[in-house]
């Protein structure tokens, strides 16, 4: 199939990961190439070659000294994003046809869904946050050819007075996130940022008398140097943003993973890369975390609850790791999660060449 995959215009597709969409976008189109099908993919500058997948380009829109006058005007930086997804969709409305038979959007703008209706080829969107005011908004004026995954349950509730929408877990390539031995303490990845709170997982390592390493971007300095700068030494360690290589390793030789949304979690990604190398979960029972972390694979506590978490991850350190690794790769191999988008692919185009 002839796929158009529309990306965020802000992060690139490529390692170190941004985030856990970022990832996710990258896994996806990979996979769907490897199949045969061409994807071409809108994405920001800098995003992987080696996707092999045409990056859509969008000049550059910088507003008027006229337009900035007005006291209402919205950021330079949302209307940048603004602009690339407005000429990316009017490009689609003219040429889609020709050129796709679907398109795929992976982005969180709500261009692709607001504008839908003047594309003749089908568009689905997969919804990776709880509701966004903008693309709620669209997505509630949304035509009959806009279609809509979550990446669970959680998030297809969340939507729900909005839209429905069929549920597409998230998956993870189980081939490179492979076992590890564990033996060297705890591990926190991702996103160093409030609504991550690496700062509980810190608290609760301490209180179980286990190391932490955490990996991932700081972006939010204020809260880096306010919240978790001051907690680490002493056995805790901010290794800074890995290469995918280097993080496989870390969390393949971590005894437990940490996961500690401080919002409602929308799947997880990290959990289920820690687990796929055999590496228990000790975390929140927040959001899509109570879809993905069971019995066998982990311990979760009640949310903000740092005491309880301490207590989670003394007992998920104690999981058979070869357990934890055979679920991960029966529920959440990122070929479970392609075959499912392909059938929905199929299913739409078919659809729609019979309309």
């Amino acid at each position: 199939m002839r796929i158009c995959l529309i990306a965020s215009s802000r992060f690139p597709i490529r390692e170190p990961f941004a985030g856990g969409l970022e990832a996710h976008t990258h896994a996806l189109a990979g996979e769907l190439i490897r199949r045969g099908h061409q994807v071409s993919l809108f994405a920001a500058a800098g995003s992987d070659p080696d996707l092999g997948a045409a990056e859509l380009e969008v000049a550059t829109f910088i507003t008027s000294e006229a337009a900035r006058l007005d006291v209402g005007s919205a950021p330079e930086s949302w209307m940048q994003e603004h602009h690339a997804y407005l000429r990316l969709m009017l490009d689609l409305s003219r040429e889609g046809t020709r050129r796709f038979d679907l398109v795929h959007n992976n982005s969180l703008h709500h261009l692709p869904v607001a504008m839908a209706e003047s594309l003749e080829i089908p568009v689905v969107t997969t919804l990776h946050t709880p509701p966004i005011a903008w693309l709620e908004s669209a997505a509630s004026l949304a035509p009959s050819s806009a279609h809509f995954v979550a990446v669970s349950e959680q998030v297809a509730r969340a939507w729900s007075h909005v839209v429905s929408s069929a549920t597409v877990y998230n998956g993870i390539d189980t081939d490179a996130w492979t076992p590890g031995s564990g033996g060297h303490g705890a591990v926190w990845c991702g996103r160093i940022v409030p609504e991550k709170a690496p700062h509980a997982a810190i608290d609760a390592a301490r209180l179980a008398g286990m190391p932490l390493r955490l990996a991932g971007p700081a972006y939010d300095r204020v809260y880096f140097r306010e919240e978790v700068a001051p907690r680490l030494g002493d056995e805790v360690q901010w290794v800074g943003h890995l290469p995918q290589d280097e993080l496989h390793r870390l969390v393949g030789q971590a005894d437990v993973a940490l996961v500690t949304p401080a919002w409602e979690e929308p799947y997880g990604l990290v959990a289920a890369e820690a687990m796929s190398c055999g590496t228990p979960v000790a975390g929140f029972a927040r959001g899509a975390m109570v879809e993905l972390v069971d019995e066998g694979t982990g311990r979760l506590a009640r949310p903000d609850d740092v005491r309880a978490l301490s207590v989670a991850v003394g007992e998920a350190a104690a999981l058979p790791r070869d357990v934890v690794r055979a679920t991960a790769v029966a529920r959440w191999d990122l070929r479970r999660m392609v075959d499912e988008y392909e059938q929905l692919y199929r299913l739409l185009s078919h659809e729609g060449a019979a309309a």
